[in-house]
């Protein structure tokens, strides 16, 4: 029996692109309002049963109405009004997004929280924003803090369980709910991911947050047979940004909660999907060793935003699947779309964004066919109203000079919560600053090179990371599984040093950094740039640390090996 659609129809996606009043705040209403499948399960969440076998449960958008409006009859009844920011900690996947729908409806402001952030740091955030109340997972990791100074403690601070299992017939919702959002309300607080210090919380505005995503109602691919698996963070601005598109479209898709592989590829094997989108840290790992053909045997698109990915990892996940050959955008129109013979390979979609630009703003397409062009994330899209390569003065540097990314647009953050000096920092000359070094070629495409705070300042000049990860990873890969290249103090004191902590092969295990350090330097040497001073090989976990959302956190590596050549302790091979 052929199995229900519940994809909306071209015609309510259209509709849903005009609608003056749909926003973050309420698309779930109106995917409600249009998709006449909305009694067919989409969102997917799942688990492993007792014989080790994944399953998989599906939620429609009736489903997911009558579960946020249980959850919003508990924050009713536990005092949360319109504007005030709730902490949401509880585990990734499905779960954070039914708190999010829950909280905007009432017109509150969620303020998620990834639960791997460290307790410590994780109640500093908190205070910062000033929540009145917190739902988690696991509250006892909050309520030592707030016992050692009570006057700190927010109205409740609540077992998520708690919010499951409520009894909601006794509580009624507001005469107006949904609540109705204006265009610059304030609908989430999403924190960074803590590379370059303590998480800065990012404001998301109910119509700031949907400019520019209208073109995916009728671009993104929505096929009758496409399924998307989000390996996003729930709790951070891509995995929201990702669930409102599907739910719009009404798009199967699989809500991941852990990005490792060993619980990745099963899932993978059981869903099917035709589009996996992430954050590169599950990509470094499917690319890694023996790659995942059964479970990546349908995939056509691979969709990364954050940090741009490298071309190591990505020239090996164009290889798994297939694709129709017309699919050389993934934003193709419907009938562009027709019936084509498949070509083998996929095609890897790397987004440059952040919470702040409120979606990735460019976008460079590779496929098995695509010549190598390192560190380049394409052209702006469309809602893009500027993008300019700047000095330090905010003026605009001609092509080919390296600056500070700046982009005007109306998808960008209002700013950061109680913070308004953070936010006048970000903002030169009209543009919002990424925090990106880049440059811009010839024919209008942008190159990333850095993150403003990992420049390496050596004495021959700047020296940009980026670029030298992405010889280690191509060039040097039957050494180099994943690597980190930082800046750290020369012996004496002149200027940094270039050095890289890195993680080994699985087959190359036995190398030692010396061997690694020839290697990458013979491949530096060709790409024109100066060797490491050392290499660290990352051993165990704890040398290749990783942040909430899996990014390196290339400040703690500064200061592991700060005294490097000053005689400190570390060694360059640990």
């Amino acid at each position: 029996m052929h199995e229900a659609s519940s994809i909306a129809p071209l015609a309510a996606r259209r509709q849903l692109m005009d609608e003056p009043g749909l926003g973050a705040g309420n698309f779930l209403d109106h995917a409600l309002a249009v998709n006449p499948n909305r009694a067919v399960p989409f969102a997917f969440g799942h688990h492993t049963d007792h014989r080790g076998q994944v399953v998989l449960r599906g939620h429609s958008l009736l489903d997911l109405a009558a579960l946020r409006d249980r959850y919003a009859k508990w924050y009713r009844a536990n005092g949360v009004r319109p504007g005030e920011p709730v902490g949401i900690v509880v585990a990734e996947g499905l779960e954070p997004l039914l708190h999010f729908l829950a909280l905007t409806a009432l017109g509150a402001v969620p303020a998620l929280v990834n639960d791997a952030m460290r307790p410590d740091v994780m109640v500093r955030y908190l205070d910062h924003v000033g929540v009145v109340g917190i739902v988690a997972d696991d509250p006892t990791r909050l309520a030592a803090a707030y016992r050692a100074d009570p006057q700190r403690r927010p109205r409740f601070v609540a077992l998520a369980a708690e919010v499951q299992a409520f009894d909601a017939e006794s509580v009624a919702l507001p005469e107006e709910y949904p609540y109705r959002h204006a265009a610059d309300d304030v609908v989430a607080l999403i924190h960074s991911s803590g590379t370059t210090g303590t998480p800065k919380s990012t404001m998301l505005a109910h119509r700031q947050f949907w400019d520019g995503k209208q073109p995916r109602m009728v671009r993104f691919p929505a096929e009758p047979y496409d399924r998307l698996m989000s390996l996003m963070p729930h709790t951070h601005a891509g995995g929201l940004s990702y669930f409102l598109t599907a739910t719009l479209l009404g798009l199967p898709t699989v809500v991941m909660g852990d990005w490792r592989r060993a619980v990745v590829e099963p899932v993978m094997e059981a869903f099917r999907p035709t589009m996996v989108a992430s954050f590169p840290r599950t990509f470094v790992e499917l690319a890694t060793g023996e790659l995942p053909v059964a479970g990546a045997a349908r995939v056509h698109s691979w969709f990364n935003t954050g940090d741009s990915a490298h071309h190591g990892h990505i020239r090996r996940l164009v290889q798994l699947g297939e694709r129709p050959a017309g699919l050389i955008r993934p934003w193709l129109l419907p009938q562009e779309r027709a019936e084509q013979p498949a070509l083998p390979g996929s095609q890897f979609v790397d987004g440059l964004g952040s919470s702040e630009m409120g979606m990735a703003l460019f976008g460079q397409v590779t496929s098995p066919e695509t010549e190598r062009n390192d560190r380049c994330v394409g052209k702006p899209l469309e809602v893009v109203r500027k993008a300019a390569v700047l000095a330090e003065d905010g003026t605009e540097l001609p092509d080919g000079e390296v600056g500070l990314l700046g982009v005007v647009t109306p998808s960008r953050t209002p700013g950061y919560w109680n913070n308004p000096r953070l936010t006048s920092s970000f903002e030169l000359a009209g543009y919002w600053l990424t925090g990106d070094v880049a440059r811009r070629d010839a024919e209008g495409r942008f190159y990333h090179l850095d993150r403003t705070v990992d420049v390496i300042d050596t004495v021959d000049g700047p020296l940009y990371s980026l670029p030298v990860e992405e010889v280690l990873l191509a060039d040097c890969a039957d050494l180099v599984q994943d690597c980190s290249v930082v800046g750290v103090p020369g012996p004496d004191g002149s200027g940094q040093l270039p050095i890289a902590v890195v993680r080994l092969q699985a087959d190359a295990e036995g190398a030692d950094a010396e061997t690694v350090r020839a290697a990458a330097g013979k491949a530096l040497g060709a790409a024109g740039l100066p060797g490491l001073a050392a290499v660290s090989i990352a051993r165990e976990p704890a040398d290749f640390p990783l942040g909430p959302t899996g990014k390196v956190l290339k400040r703690e590596l500064r200061t592991r090996f700060a005294t490097l050549f000053a005689g400190g302790p570390d060694s360059p091979d640990r």
